[in-house]
Parts: structure tokens; sequence; C-alpha cells
């Protein structure tokens, strides 16, 4: 269990080296009067600069609450902060971006609010937010009210990453792929919605480094929430989705061949040439595929809930994690 009145900030970095010393050091100073117990978590997620050398460098200069990881190659934002999430030993986690344009002087304010609403997540909204607004604003927008339409879960801010979770919610959410947007969804699944609340937060324009953020994202998230929406409704139950399919086409394919069987026997025509035969003949090949797939999905998903989750990440190397914690700037 968790020490009580503890936190643990994770922030996951790519390519950052350029933000690192002023990152660490807005986050001291916007905790300078945070009353709670905390360490900082930077996870390099396979940068291929400085980015490493300077949060060893930062880890030695403000101390052993400051804690570096480095995954062994770049696996994504996702996997990076769920490499943090997994090491963090707060009784809350915060989670923001490297880039400097999440401040952390909102973080105390977000864990009193978190603690005084009694929620389980509270999620950061840029209101307003620093960015363009064609390659960003606009996409980031139409993609929120998407996510909400399709999960029920109604929040202003998917993207942004700067949130206070409570760790015995969070730590039962296994993240993959580039699901970090959706981390609200996937709460909901343990959690009551009625315990997901979302705060304006202050946005900054990027002042160092190179954005890793662009149009094409915005197609990965509409595909994220394709696998996600189907993976909520059916993990649980995935031959429902094959087997329902399997049916149709299985009925189908019974009353093309019924019918022809009429016309053969009944009235005795010819049924060779007809187009629809062969209609028939895939509907129930079909069927029966997707029916074995059905049953190789329920398999599958016995699997995955019986076994042990495995990380989407391998660590390359660390620092020692120690027990000290930091209080004050």
């Amino acid at each position: 269990m968790a020490p009580s009145d503890t936190l643990s900030i994770v922030i996951p970095l790519y390519n950052e080296q350029d933000n690192v010393d002023a990152l660490i050091g807005r986050v001291h100073q916007g905790l300078a009067g945070c009353t709670l117990r905390w360490e900082l978590i930077c996870v390099d997620d396979g940068s291929s600069d400085a980015t490493w050398a300077s949060l060893a460098e930062a880890a030695k200069r403000h101390g052993a609450h400051v804690k570096p990881l480095r995954l062994s190659r770049n696996y994504g934002q996702t996997a990076a902060m769920q490499a943090g999430i997994d090491v963090a030993r707060g009784e809350l986690i915060a989670t923001l971006d490297g880039d400097l344009q999440n401040d952390p002087a909102d973080i105390p304010r977000m864990v009193k609010e978190l603690r005084d609403r009694d929620l389980d997540l509270l999620q950061g909204w840029r209101k307003s937010r620093k960015d363009a607004l064609i390659m960003r604003k606009l996409p980031s927008r139409i993609a929120n009210k998407l996510i909400a339409r399709v999960t029920g879960v109604a929040l202003h801010d998917y993207g942004c990453s700067l949130k206070v979770y409570r760790a015995a919610v969070i730590k039962k959410i296994r993240l993959f792929g580039e699901m970090h947007r959706f981390i609200p969804v996937w709460a909901a699944t343990v959690t009551s919605p009625s315990r997901i609340g979302e705060t304006e937060v202050h946005h900054q324009a990027r002042q160092a480094g190179k954005s890793k953020y662009g149009i094409s994202r915005t197609f990965r998230v509409l595909l994220d929430l394709l696998a996600m929406s189907f993976f909520l409704r059916y993990r649980a139950r995935p031959g429902h989705f094959f087997g329902s399919i399997g049916l149709v086409l299985g009925a189908l394919g019974t009353l093309i061949m019924s019918y022809l069987a009429v016309i053969k026997f009944g009235l005795g025509e010819s049924i060779g040439e007809r187009p629809l035969l062969l209609v028939g003949i895939l509907c129930l090949i079909a069927s029966a595929q997707f029916l074995t797939t059905g049953v190789l999905a329920e398999l599958l998903a016995r699997t995955f809930f019986e076994s042990s989750g495995r990380p989407a990440y391998s660590l390359a190397d660390t620092q020692e994690l120690t027990d000290e914690w930091h209080v004050g700037g």
C-alpha cells in the first residue's frame, strides 16, 4: 500500500534535452508550497539526444527524489507513461508532458480539488490552449467530441497529459499502443464515471525542442478509438461480435440455398449457372470462418484475463530507486 500523503509525478520525455533543466526546475518551483511528500519520475523514452545525460545530471543536482528511468528504445509516450506509473510509489500520481507546455504549478491545486471533490481522476482542460488552430486545436476539438460521443465519458480535453489520479485506480489499468489519451475512458471501467472530473489548467506555447505531434496523429486517434470501442464493448465476450456476424451470414446462406433447392428439386430448373448459388456458398463459408474466429477470440480473451499482464516496455537503465522523498522546492 502506498504511503499516505505522498505524490508521484511522472513525466515521459523524448528528445527533450533543451527542456530537462527548466522542466525539473519548474516542478520544484511549482511544488514549493506543497505539503505532500513527493517524488519526480522522469522516463526517457529512448531519446537519441542528450536527454538521459541531462536527467542523470539533474538527479545528482536535485537529490534522490528525482528518479530517472531510461527505456531501451523508443516505445512511445504510452509505454513511457506506463513505465513511470509502474515504479511510482505515491498515494497519488500526477502526469504531465515534458515540453514545458503544462504548468507544474497546477498540480497542488489539482491534488486539493481531487480530494475535495472525492474524485479518482482529475483531467486537465487546456481551455486557453496556445497551439496552432488548424494543425492542433481544431483536430483536437473534433477528436474530443467524437471520443466523448463514442465512449460516453464527456470531457473537453482528452489530449491534455496533465492529470492527477489515485494510484489505487490508475495502477489497475494497463496501457498499450497509444492509449494514453484514453486513460479517462479506461478508468471508467474500474471506477464510477462520476468520480472522473476535469478542471481548467494553464497552457503555454513550446519554448524549445520540436513538437512530436502532427495532423497524422489525429488519424491514429481515430484508429485507436475504433480499437478501444471494440475492446471495451467486447473484451470479455469477443465471440459475441464475430459470432453474431457468423450467424447472420449463416442464416442468409441457408435461406439462399433453401430457395435454390426448391427451384432445383421442386421446379426442376437448373441452378448451376445462377450467381445466387455462388453467393449462398460464400455466405456459408464466411459464416463458418466468423464462427471459428469467435471461438478462437473467446479462448484468447480467457488467456488474457487469466494471465498476468506483461509490461509494454523493457528498461535499459535506471539509477537506484531509493526511499527518498522531498518536501518544498
